[in-house]
């Protein structure tokens, strides 16, 4: 009697390893990084373990355990002491990102650093851009984001990430960088960012949350899968040249629409919540901790993620490097 044996391609490690069809390696991974203005810190954040935020005197401790785990990209959100209606201290040339892109540049010139773009860690209440009638004024912020995003231009930013889902920002934020010579300068777009609970230790880590209502007249509902592809289309059109999903672990579905969409460059975020849920059960002995994670990350890249950007990514590199 004949029957198909798949057992056959899985009897050993050498053969389950030759046929395996997604790999996970370190040039996957983006690090984010929190820099705080101010000094002689290394500030635990309670609920992501592991993570912390810096300030420059001290974030170089950080950068050499980066390189040192051959990770090449990091991401930066900054954390300032000056913050108004407004979020000015975003597009200040000698705010705290700014300040750090010159200073990684300086001193770790093959790094490829991208900047977060968006205000929330800047306003004193916690949106996304300045407040017209109880409500984010979308194209009040177009006009303050390209500000920013030139500041981190100037600074010698790779990459810039949008991440406040405004309507228009990858038109306007390519526009103003163009006019200004900084035509080869990368747009990763959050594209596709839905108003999600996952985010909520990143609000302790970069003092985000907002001080009124919440954020779903501009990030997406999470019920909806056919709209991820509209504004994953516009900002196409715009001329976004990586395209992001967040988060990530739940919307799997939604990376695997966009990868089949596009045939720009895919990135999801691994966000905040995701990370603490794992690195909590971890701790109480509930799972193994490292092999969910490399199994979470994995199901990332096969559900069609290029780029993977993730609190994890020093200790995945630790792990692929001893394989």
């Amino acid at each position: 009697m004949f029957f198909n044996r798949s057992r056959r391609l899985r009897k050993t490690a050498t053969i389950r390893r030759l046929v395996q069809e997604t790999h996970l390696c370190v040039d996957d991974f983006i690090y984010p990084l929190f820099i705080e203005e101010g000094e002689n810190i290394a500030r635990d954040i309670p609920s992501m373990p592991g993570i912390k935020r810096w300030s420059l005197d001290r974030v170089q401790e950080e950068l050499d355990e980066i390189c040192a785990l051959k990770i090449k990209a990091i991401m930066l959100f900054g954390i300032p002491k000056h913050k108004d209606a407004q979020g000015s201290e975003a597009w200040n040339d000698e705010g705290i990102i700014p300040q750090a892109l010159r200073l990684i540049k300086a001193h770790y010139p093959d790094l490829y650093v991208i900047t977060d773009v968006c205000f929330c860690e800047y306003t004193d209440h916690g949106h996304c851009g300045p407040i017209k009638d109880g409500d984010v004024d979308n194209d009040a912020t177009l006009k303050n984001l390209n500000k920013q995003a030139l500041a981190h231009a100037k600074a010698g930013a790779d990459m810039l990430a949008p991440s406040g889902m405004m309507d228009g920002m990858i038109a306007s934020m390519r526009h103003a960088l163009d006019q200004e010579g900084f035509v080869n300068l990368p747009i990763m777009s959050y594209a596709v960012k839905y108003a999600s609970a996952f985010y909520g230790p990143f609000r302790d880590a970069a003092d985000s949350a907002p001080s009124f209502g919440d954020r779903h007249s501009y990030q997406m509902n999470p019920a909806n899968r056919r709209e991820a592809l509209r504004e994953a289309s516009f900002d196409t059109q715009e001329g976004a040249d990586i395209l992001m999903v967040k988060p990530a672990l739940s919307y799997l579905d939604i990376i695997r629409d966009v990868r089949e969409y596009s045939s720009l460059p895919v990135a999801c975020y691994n966000v905040s919540g995701e990370y603490a849920m794992l690195k909590a059960a971890s701790e109480k002995g509930w799972i193994d901790g490292d092999r969910v994670m490399l199994e979470s990350l994995l199901s990332m890249k096969r559900a069609g993620a290029d780029i993977i950007i993730t609190y994890f990514a020093k200790d995945a590199a630790r792990l692929l490097q001893r394989r």
